[in-house]
């Protein structure tokens, strides 16, 4: 595959676009980080086979043997890590703050105060996995957009801009 139109088809699902409608500024952008940091760093790993003269990248085989998870963190949005450790913290204290009788938490017994924390912690967790299902690749389907390139398959091109 071309790095152009591999440039291309990132850069239209980063903008959340047809390929028709990426502009040269966003598809540069994509082809300027392949070109500088990921294809050579993922070629030195045996990830894909990238030629800088021809301008194309391929698959090698290994890379059938790896699911990979991106944990997608928007700036202003908080890791999941951080958000289970926090949402542990306060199911915590308030359990404690129960246990020391201060009321109106000295109301409900310890089964409630299990239960909803069980609760809790599972539609969270539900919630997570489905969000997760968006940043897995590899597995069930290919993304939009993308023909199945099989490894070692190439198209002949030039680079881009």
């Amino acid at each position: 595959m071309t790095i152009r139109d591999l440039s291309e088809q990132i850069a239209a699902w980063e903008n959340n676009v047809e390929r028709s409608a990426v502009t040269p500024k966003e598809r540069k952008r994509v082809y300027t980080a392949l070109h500088q940091t990921h294809l050579p760093k993922m070629d030195r790993l045996g990830v894909v086979v990238y030629d800088n003269d021809r301008g194309t990248v391929t698959l090698t085989d290994s890379v059938r043997e790896f699911d990979i998870y991106l944990d997608v963190v928007p700036s202003d949005d908080l890791p999941w890590s951080q958000f289970y450790l926090a949402l542990g913290g306060v199911l915590t204290a308030l359990v404690a703050v129960a246990a020391l009788g201060i009321p109106p938490f000295a109301y409900f017994d310890g089964f409630a105060y299990a239960l909803f924390v069980a609760l809790t912690f599972t539609a969270v967790g539900g919630y997570h996995a489905l969000r997760d299902r968006r940043t897995l690749v590899g597995t069930a389907a290919t993304p939009p957009d993308v023909d199945v390139i099989a490894p070692s398959e190439t198209t002949e091109g030039t680079n881009a801009d």
